[in-house]
């Protein structure tokens, strides 16, 4: 046992934040500790540290046990540098290699107390070499670059470090202090997405314990094998990673439940018998179930979970099937180029999800389809009839002089009722007097999901959102994905939140940083184990022998522009649906007939069929499927012939009627 809770309770003034939670932690346990915020997660941690007491109950803590909890506010020595912080982790190993370079500058003298001298000297060697003092230096180079501090960076003095830097850089010195248990409260908060893959990696192998506090599932999923939850003032502790955790709380208050609905059939018919029998033959045994019902142990019923918000989107104004076309664009700042050869298609009701590291571009992308800025090369096209919301990371498109309700009035028809306007608010936690707080007065949690609830009451067809779980607790970020999911308007986020992103996005925008783009069709998870894979570049190319194939098509006869719509592609499948684009083939047009007979028709028909089933099979090659070029054109072609095909089908039909009439 490294600590454990008895029983503790915790209050706030008139808040209670711990009522009876009872918790224990051993050596060697990769725990997640998850909570609303609120819950009292990060309270547990100091009454852990020893920074605040309990009002009631047991903290225990092992003795010698040595805690390593990352402060909120980190302190490094004046005039440090990132890379002599890091190393002060190692305070008594660079204690010992000091004294050891003394005692050679001493050996090198003509001393009498030089055995003395070698055994000392002997002494520390084996304790370096014992606390791993050789290898101290590129252990701290190795967590320094996992955590993004390139070398280039090791000379900065702490001082001159943005908040979020300093942050990372404490987390650093915190792991390579390797203590009996780590306390890490949102760790991955100032990471981007490869320092965050490289920490679970790290924590995956890291032979000590830890708690967790983090609203990242996915970071939970892949570095936690044990759950503990907080939940009106209770812990209730679950084994496995946060996906089983999920399942088995469900399978608990399911169980719970129906417990409960049993005991409380029980106990109407125990009441009802004893009413009916307490002054009749049967009075001992009323009496005797009366004593049962007092020392019964009542079961509770399972609580409903308070409100997360109400994220369901208003209906919205169809749009045109394709919303949004990117083609070999680039995009930057004059002649900073942050990526280019960027292309794609999106398609109505798709969802595309933009990841890469900080700096690498993407809200600069968001920017640019935004219209804000131009491309610096290549066409961003968007589709009819859009209408595009946009949710910026900064929340700057809030006034902070407003009220809540004059906030949202900014959105609203001249015609909308405060009542009307209550109700909408309402659904995001904002009841009562609420409505009248200063958007200056409310948390960052606060602001987000009034910046949601102006960017929904306004009916977009297009959702633009930069960073959107940023400020929200993890049920809060489930309703928002099972509104985004059914949402039927098309969707482009920018998202850390890999786990948000396996929920909502169809297709992956990669930005790596170094000015290159990498498009996929797919969720989060999917796009992450193709880089993985050993072969993955192999069996999907970026480009391909597009001219060969087109040198190659068929050509069908009197294709002619679709006007028709293909259904949208729900989002959170798994669907390889290919996006639409210009056709691959020449189009040529025939002749008209003044009459054209059923048989001639059935030619027609003939050709066109035999042309689908070819652009299937070459859509379905390898080569051609991680081509977007390649892939646009094929899809064109197809919806133009099949389209073509319809209009063929009731000319013959006609034709085949008159023939028999």
């Amino acid at each position: 046992m490294l600590f454990r809770l008895s029983d503790v309770h915790k209050s706030y003034g008139v808040q209670d934040v711990l009522r009876g939670a009872s918790l224990q932690i051993n050596a060697g346990e990769h725990v997640g500790l998850v909570g609303r915020n609120g819950a009292g997660k990060s309270t547990v941690f100091r009454l852990v540290a020893g920074d605040e007491a309990a009002d009631r109950g047991d903290v225990v803590r092992s003795k010698a046990v040595r805690l390593g909890f990352l402060d909120q506010h980190i302190k490094f020595e004046p005039g440090s540098t990132v890379h002599e912080s890091a190393l002060a982790a190692f305070g008594h190993l660079q204690q010992i290699e000091h004294e050891m370079h003394e005692l050679e500058h001493r050996m090198a003298e003509v001393t009498d107390d030089l055995d003395k001298i070698l055994e000392r000297y002997s002494d520390l060697q084996h304790e370096f070499e014992r606390e791993g003092g050789f290898e101290y230096a590129a252990k701290a180079e190795a967590i320094l670059q996992g955590l993004g501090f390139d070398r280039e960076m090791w000379s900065m003095e702490t001082e001159t470090l943005s908040g979020g830097q300093q942050n990372r850089l404490g987390l650093a010195r915190l792991l390579l202090a390797a203590p009996d248990v780590l306390l890490l409260d949102e760790p991955t908060n100032h990471l981007d997405v490869t320092a965050v893959e490289w920490l679970e990696e790290f924590l995956h192998d890291y032979p000590s314990a830890y708690v967790i506090i983090s609203h990242d599932r996915y970071f939970l999923d892949r570095t936690c094998g044990r759950i503990i939850e907080l939940e009106h003032g209770r812990a209730t502790s679950y084994t496995g990673n946060y996906s089983d955790f999920l399942i088995e709380r469900d399978e608990r208050r399911e169980a719970q439940q129906r417990a409960y609905d049993n005991q409380q059939q029980l106990i109407a018919k125990t009441q009802e018998f004893i009413r009916r029998n307490i002054a009749g033959q049967k009075t001992k045994q009323a009496k005797s179930r009366r004593k049962m019902l007092e020392r019964l142990e009542r079961i509770d019923a399972v609580t409903v979970d308070q409100s997360a918000g109400d994220f369901r989107l208003q209906a919205i104004e169809r749009t045109g099937n394709h919303v949004l076309t990117v083609t070999k664009a680039a995009i930057g700042y004059g002649d900073n180029v942050l990526a280019r050869d960027i292309s794609f298609i999106l398609r109505r009701g798709e969802c595309l999800g933009i990841i890469g590291p900080n700096g690498s571009g993407k809200t600069t992308f968001l920017r640019t389809i935004l219209k804000k800025i131009d491309p610096l090369d290549g066409e961003v096209r968007w589709g009819t009839k859009v209408q595009i919301g946009y949710y910026a990371q900064q929340l700057d498109d809030l006034d902070d002089r407003n009220e809540i309700i004059m906030e949202l009035r900014r959105v609203a028809p001249p015609n909308a009722t405060a009542g009307e306007l209550r109700s909408f608010l309402a659904k995001f936690l904002f009841t009562g007097d609420d409505v009248y707080k200063h958007v200056r007065d409310l948390s960052g949690g606060e602001k987000g999901r009034l910046a949601l609830a102006k960017l929904i009451y306004s009916r977009v067809n297009v959702l633009v959102l930069d960073e959107p779980t940023n400020h929200l607790d993890i049920p809060s970020r489930e309703a928002l994905e099972e509104a985004l999911s059914a949402y039927e308007g098309t969707i482009v986020t920018i998202s850390h939140d890999r786990y948000f992103l396996d929920k909502v996005a169809t297709q992956i925008l990669s930005l790596d940083g170094a000015g290159h783009a990498e498009h996929y069709e797919g969720d989060y998870t999917e796009y992450h184990d193709w880089k993985a894979s050993s072969n993955g570049r192999e069996n999907f190319p970026k480009s391909s022998t597009v001219d060969n194939l087109v040198e190659t098509a068929t050509p069908v006869e009197r294709i002619e522009p679709s006007k028709q719509e293909e259904v949208k592609t729900p989002r959170g499948k798994k669907s390889k649906v290919v996006p639409p684009a210009k056709p691959a083939v020449k189009v040529i047009k025939k002749k008209q007939f003044d009459v054209r007979t059923s048989e001639l028709i059935e030619s027609e028909i003939a050709v066109a069929e035999k042309r689908l089933e070819e652009i299937s099979a070459q859509m379905a090659l390898p080569e051609v499927a991680r081509d977007p070029q390649q892939l646009i054109k094929l899809d064109e072609e197809y919806r133009e012939v099949e389209s073509r095909l319809k209009v063929l089908y009731e000319e013959w039909e006609t034709a085949a009627a008159q023939k028999t009439g």
